[in-house]
């Protein structure tokens, strides 16, 4: 019984490795603007560029143990929030109306398809990582996991930043 476990959900494979995903995601990673997300910040302290190579890597990490498309996963996970310009000050959205958590999406598509050439599952996973916001529900699995990792990922970085924020106010206050 134990084997039929193992073999259909993949639990105890070696884990993936890392020059893969980096075989996966290198022609992003190459590319200045991929990398001008460095100068983002997404969530607390952390660089979008840093949130989404988590989310991409955590993406990258299922979808391979569980038999999905972790190639799409991990390119999709990384041009997720490929929307270019800080969402905290920056207001505009460059000409689209409503919310960032709303919008930013499609701004990412946009910029993606410029600059990357994608199959449908990744356009499918920075279209719709957002939902419910989004309104369309996701097609891929792999859309899915993404949308988990995504907030997963996000939750991470806000309890970091808070538990950061907590330590100086500590340090100025006394309390």
């Amino acid at each position: 019984m134990l084997k039929i476990i193992k073999s259909k959900f993949n639990w105890f494979i070696d884990p993936p490795s890392e020059e893969e995903y980096e075989e996966c995601v290198s022609d992003l990673l190459d590319h200045k603007l991929v990398g001008s997300m460095r100068g983002f910040i997404q969530h607390g302290n952390t660089s979008t560029l840093e949130h989404s190579l988590s989310v991409s890597y955590a993406s990258y990490r299922f979808c391979k143990n569980f038999g999905l498309d972790f190639r799409s996963a991990a390119r999709g996970g990384l041009l997720h929030d490929f929307f270019l310009y800080d969402w905290h000050a920056d207001k505009s959205y460059k000409g689209y109306k409503g919310r960032h958590g709303i919008v930013h999406p499609r701004i990412a598509l946009n910029n993606a398809e410029k600059h990357f050439e994608l199959n449908k599952t990744e356009k499918d996973i920075i279209k719709k990582h957002m939902w419910p916001l989004t309104l369309s529900l996701p097609r891929f699995k792999e859309s899915f996991v993404v949308l988990m990792m995504d907030n997963y990922c996000t939750l991470g970085e806000i309890m970091i930043w808070r538990k950061s924020l907590k330590k100086r106010i500590k340090l100025l206050f006394g309390f």
